[in-house]
Parts: C-alpha cells; structure tokens; sequence
C-alpha cells in the first residue's frame, strides 16, 4: 500500500488516498483502499498525508503491537522522505534564478506551533473532518498576531505574505463554525492552559470591562448603545468583560449587550466560572466600576464558595462621617516616607484607605492642567453655561449671578483635599498593605484591553451579525491567549520582551521562493535568525534550518 495525492486539473484541490497495486491476470491495478479527503493548499495536505500515513502504518501493522504510535511513525517516514528529497546536489545557475516570492515563516512556525501545543486546533468541532476550517482558523489567528486587519485584509496579507490562498466566502463559512460549543471549548482550553502554567493554582482574578463599538448606527439585541469609553455615544457597542491573573494571563471573557451598565456583569461572569471550573480559593480584584450595594451583598454571599474580593471604593460617595474620619491625618501611621495607610470599617466590611505623596503630586499637577484648559475654554466660548453640563468641568465651576460662570475655589479647595488618597472595601482576611498591593497590579488586565483594543486591534468591529461579532472576539481573544502565553515563557526561559519585541523578531524571519527558470525547480531560501528569533525556536523546540532547500520540481 502507498499514499496517493491525486491533482485536479486546474483546481488547487489535491485529493488524498491510500492505495494498493493488486495484479489481475498479466495487469497490475490500483484500488482505492481508503479515502482520506481533499485538502485546498499545502498545509491541508500535509495534514492529510501525515493521518493517510499513519492510518495506512495501522493497516499493516494489523493485530501487532507498534512500539511508537501510528502518527510519530507517520511523521518520521515523511520526515526521512523530505530530508532524501532535500539532501538531492544540484547544481544551480544563479542567473536562471528569479524570486517568485518572499513568506514571513517566524510566525507560523513559533506561534503555529504553540498554537497546537496549547489545543486550539480542538476548538473547531471535529477537526479531522473540518480539515480546511481548522486550518483556517489558525492561519487568521496567526495573522492577527503578525498584522491585525479586517478580514478582506487579513486574506490578502495571508496571500502575499504567508503564500496562503483563501477565498473571503470561505473565511466567513469557518467562522460561522465558531459557534457557542466551539467559543465554550475555547474558554474551557483557555482555562487549563493557564492553570497549567501557574502549577494548578490560581489564587487572584483581575476583572475590568470595556466598550468595543461598531462602524454602525443600526443596533439588534447584542449591539446596543451605551456609555461608551471610547466616546462613542451614538454609535452601538457591545461590552466585553476580561477576567486575567496577576501575570496577566487570561482565564475567561463574556460578551454583553451595550447598553449592561459594566457593574452588572461582575456577578453573572464571576457565577459563570465558578460553576465551569473547580476554583479553590480566590480573591477578585476590580475597580471601583464594579461597586453597588446589590453587588457587595453578591460578592458577600460568595464567600461561601471561597472567593474574596478587593473592589475600588468612591471615597467622596461615602458618608459624611466616613470622609471626616478619611481626611483627618491623625488616622494614618506611617508605613515609608511619604506613604500612609489606615483601615476603617463601612458597614462591616474592610475599607483601606491608603496616602501617597507621589499620587498627590500627579492629582495636583493633573489638576493644574485641567484648570488652565478650562479657564482657556471660558474665555473663548460665547456659551460658557454649556461646560456646567461636562462632569469633568462642572466640580470646579459655580454660577455667578444670572449668566456669569467662574471657577469656584471653594470646590477646588475641597478636591484638593482628596489628593493622594485611594481606597478600597474588601472582605478578604490579608492584611492592609497585602491588599493594597493587590489592588495596585490592577493594571495588568487595563494593559491587557491595551493589547486587545490597540495591538490586536479588536475594533472596530465591521460585523454586523451577533454570532459573526461574538466570531470576531473569539478570534482575537485567540490570538491575545497566545501572544500573554508566548509572552510568560519568553521571560521565565530566556529574557523580559515586550509582546511588540516578540512580533518584531518573527515576522523578520522570512523564506524567499526562487524558481530555477531552466531547470524548472522551486527553492526555499530560508533567512538568518537574530539572536532572539533563534531563543524563541529553541524554547519552543521547533527546528529551524537556514541551508536552501527544494520546495518542489515541476
């Protein structure tokens, strides 16, 4: 029995069979023993030569027990087949030989190959019967790593710089395969891995909302408009809710209508993964958004199921009786120069209040420039009563007489007041400083909408249809798995690099394609690897050669 790969004349379909020569009187035929399926580019097929080959080593072998398994032979006899294909001398002429075309190759060999380690080829269901899907589904997740676009764009930067042919209809089709069980297993993966990496053990989850707004005024019942963060008011959103660890490695996302005040979300995303997954003991970490006496009780009720929460306070919200006792010094010991902490009780919760001078100096000085903008805009508008409806103006203005608008320093004085402070309530057992410092690596999941919204370039968002857009986001919650993943292995096995530094040193690994206009041979001209390239082969132990190879002879 061989492998066949039967060639439709002119499609770039490839058909995969494995067949047996049989002799029949003097003639010797071929039959078709099992059909394997049809790949549309080169990537599909060798997938479909590598299962052709190990179900055909499972054929032979019959009842007697293999020593590896059917698919590592598989691979070490295609192997053995490229290395005597390749190590073949020729003697090339240099003049016959033209640059057909230049492939980014880092991308795909490191982050492809992380891709499967991690599982995501499992998230699209049966993926040795949707071949091309999942294949698919890789190439856009790694070509948002490389260049985040649209999809159109993504298909031509596929074409042109990976050597990747995709028609836009069926990159659609694949991602109407995301649908919720796929999105569910893709969370489900998500989880693992990271729990995995942090030695089974996730103690602290960082929660934070944003708004991801759409090229569009037309709303259904996932895209509604809201506040937006992007000051997008008129235009629909959807809210996209990210629960991270303290490395910012993710755990979970949940998508919610536009118009969900981001303070209602916490709790049904927070009973969400503690019903999916076995959490020990954690403590939630989230802004002072995420703050409503209805979620208080919530979170107090959760307790039970051993989760604590670190929330941000509103201290100017809080009672009059509070804030004198927050504003008086005296209540504050000395942790360091120019750094104070005092703990208060608020209806039987913990609230830590903590002082510090480099915090007052920035709110001063945010201040000062807030002040000298908006004197600049009262001097110049012909309305000045139309900046008492901006919240971030009106704290500092009073209405003088009938129609004068000036600043009140009485309020400025009092927001003085409030410089350096912060606070938070919590009902977790640590201790002050513990809880302050957990609060304070709250910027690890605001860095992380930072990767989202602006490296991936989540939005906007050109999808209209909700299971197009939730699509969307599963795609490129993909690709920020595998770029805060690549990025923690990069620091715990070689050095610290940004996720930018990472991108930048793989998409410089390139091959050049080179066709032998005489002898009609296609070479690869594989490209040197800086120093940090070659780190990240070696950790993810994908081999990587720069000796010219042949690609194919026609």
């Amino acid at each position: 029995m061989f492998v066949r790969v039967k060639v439709t004349p002119n499609s770039p379909r490839k058909s995969v069979q494995i067949v047996a020569s049989l002799r029949v009187g003097d003639k010797v035929r071929q039959k078709i023993v099992r059909y394997i399926g049809v790949a549309q580019n080169d990537e599909e097929l060798e997938e479909l030569k590598l299962l052709a080959e190990s179900i055909k080593i499972q054929m032979e072998a019959g009842s007697q027990q293999l020593l590896m398994s059917p698919e590592k032979l598989a691979r070490i006899n295609l192997e053995a087949k490229a290395e005597k294909y390749a190590s073949e001398d020729y003697q090339v002429d240099l003049r016959n030989l033209v640059e057909e075309q230049r492939i980014v190759s880092g991308i795909h060999d490191t982050y492809g190959a992380l891709f499967s380690e991690l599982g995501y080829d499992r998230v699209i269901s049966n993926p040795k019967r949707n071949v091309s899907a999942a294949s698919l589904f890789k190439d856009l997740v790694l070509a948002r790593i490389a260049n985040p676009a649209s999809k159109m764009a993504s298909r031509d930067m596929l074409e042109e710089d990976f050597g990747i042919s995709l028609p836009l209809d069926k990159i659609y089709r694949m991602m109407d395969k995301l649908d919720h069980k796929a999105i569910q297993r893709l969370k489900e993966i998500t989880y693992q891995n990271t729990l995995n990496l942090l030695g089974g053990k996730i103690s602290v989850i960082f929660y934070d909302v944003t708004t991801l707004y759409f090229e569009s005024f037309d709303s259904d019942e996932l895209k509604k408009c809201g506040f937006s963060k992007d000051s997008k008011h008129n235009q629909p959103q959807v809210l996209l809710a990210l629960m991270v660890t303290a490395e910012g490695l993710p755990l979970d996302y949940e998508v919610f209508p536009g118009n969900i005040y981001e303070g209602k979300t916490l709790i049904p995303a927070l009973e969400k993964i503690s019903q999916k997954y076995n959490i020990e003991e954690v403590i939630l970490v989230a802004d002072s958004a995420m703050l409503s006496e209805d979620n208080i009780l919530k979170l107090d009720s959760l307790k039970e199921k051993n989760i604590s929460y670190i929330v941000g306070a509103r201290l100017k919200s809080l009672p009059a009786v509070l804030k004198k006792k927050i504003l008086d010094p005296e209540n504050y010991p000395e942790l360091e120069p120019g750094y104070l902490v005092a703990c208060f009780n608020y209806k039987g919760k913990k609230l830590v209040v903590s002082y510090s001078s480099r915090r007052a100096k920035k709110d001063e000085q945010d201040r000062i420039k807030a002040l000298e903008k908006l004197e600049a805009k009262l001097q110049k508008s012909k309305n000045p009563k139309s900046h008492l409806s901006n919240a971030g103006y009106r704290k500092y203005l009073k209405l003088e007489g009938e129609s004068k608008i000036v600043l009140d320093e009485d309020k400025i004085a009092l927001d003085r007041a409030w410089d350096g402070l912060l606070g938070v309530i919590t009902n977790s057992e640590m201790s002050p400083p513990e809880i302050l410092s957990k609060y304070s690596d709250l910027f690890t999941v605001e860095d992380s909408f930072r990767l989202t919204k602006h490296d991936l370039k989540i939005r906007p968002i050109f999808h209209w249809k909700p299971r197009r857009v939730r699509a969307h986001i599963a795609l490129c919650f993909t690709a920020y798995v595998l770029v805060k993943h690549m990025e923690h292995r990069v620091r715990l096995q070689y050095r610290k690099l940004s996720p930018e530094k990472i991108r930048q040193a793989l998409v410089r690994v390139q091959t050049s394609i080179l066709f032998d206009k005489v002898k009609r041979i296609r070479y690869g001209l594989p490209s040197r690897l800086s120093h940090d390239a070659r780190k990240i082969y070696d950790l993810l132990k994908v081999k990587k050669t720069i000796t010219p190879y042949i690609i194919k002879k026609l």
